[in-house]
């Protein structure tokens, strides 16, 4: 293999791996053979029912607690055998980020600094717009709104330039527009850092904004792992595939539907005389060929619209109309 080909596989490589992980208490299975993996720059969400193992499963990763089964892979290093190198590419808050309140948040991050000498100052300022806390740096800490605490924690997360970033519920608390600031910063450091984030929410529609995949588990096992936010709608995982629904609003209706009858491409699924449409479960390949047939017939196409369901509705399926928490 020539340095290039080394150079590429290194880049694909995935930066954090989980490989079966499983954690037993007493003769409870809490998690059990979890597997996926975080590539670079990518935004991830964990989500699961209550009690489905994702606090557990985020603390064996960040190696606060310990591992029954398996092991969790860091840049190549592992947490089970090698902590010391795979912890230094973690960033984590895990709860809430606690600080000395009548410090002012610069002086938070010096105190942070003198543990991890070689943190410079431009490293400080670097992170401080990341998260974009310039004008709240001189106040102190006990004046700042909780999404300013916040940010401050996932700045101090960022000090030692971790390759994945780990949050757990960041957003619990925040008012709409904090939440929406908090995404906002989120996307900027995976974009601007390269920097991997995996985050766990109860907060759906904030995972279908800020992912662009998400990892369900249930009952600590893995459910599916799908690609959100503008993907084809296809999961992940190979052989999980699933069919589109697709909206065609067509001329002369009940011909294209038996001019697609015949059709082992596609299943017609419903008929709307008075807007002219007809839904199709379809692969998402398969949407030329229905195309095709349509046009050799000469039917008028006026529109064809992917009828996706949200996040929550996916939810709902995947785990059996469990809530999420």
């Amino acid at each position: 293999m020539n340095h290039r080909t080394n150079m590429q596989a290194d880049a694909d490589a995935p930066v954090l791996s989980l490989q079966g992980v499983s954690k037993r208490i007493g003769s409870k299975w809490i998690v059990s053979q979890l597997s996926f993996d975080v590539h670079k720059g990518e935004v991830v969400g964990l989500l699961g029912p209550n009690g489905a193992g994702k606090t557990t499963t985020i603390r064996m990763i960040a190696g606060l607690i310990g591992m029954t089964e398996g092991d969790v892979l860091v840049r190549g290093s592992s947490i089970r055998n090698d902590w010391k190198q795979a912890i230094r590419h973690i960033g984590a808050i895990i709860e809430n980020p606690e600080f000395y309140p009548y410090m002012t948040g610069y002086d938070n991050l010096k105190q942070y600094q003198r543990m991890n000498p070689w943190i410079s100052r431009e490293r400080i300022d670097e992170v401080v717009r990341l998260v974009g806390l310039e004008q709240a740096m001189k106040k102190k800490v006990k004046a700042y709104s909780l999404g300013m605490r916040q940010r401050l924690g996932i700045a101090q997360a960022l000090l030692h330039e971790p390759s994945v970033l780990i949050l757990d519920e960041p957003t619990n608390g925040l008012d709409p527009a904090g939440i929406r600031e908090m995404r906002d910063y989120l996307k900027n450091i995976a974009r601007e850092e390269g920097i991997s984030i995996l985050v766990s929410s109860h907060l759906l529609l904030e995972m279908e904004q800020l992912c662009s995949r998400v990892v369900v588990i249930q009952d600590g096992k893995l459910v599916t792992v799908r690609s959100i936010g503008g993907g084809s709608g296809e999961a992940v995982q190979p052989g999980q595939q699933e069919a589109m629904r697709v909206m065609f609003r067509v001329g002369r209706l009940e011909e294209a539907k038996r001019l697609l009858e015949g059709l082992d491409l596609a299943e017609v699924l419903a008929v709307n005389p008075e807007q002219s449409e007809m839904i199709l479960s379809l692969q998402y390949k398969d949407i030329p060929g229905v195309v095709e047939r349509l046009g050799s017939g000469r039917i008028p196409i006026y529109l064809i619209t992917e009828l996706k369901q949200s996040l929550e509705d996916e939810f709902l399926k995947w785990t059996g109309g469990n809530q999420i928490a």
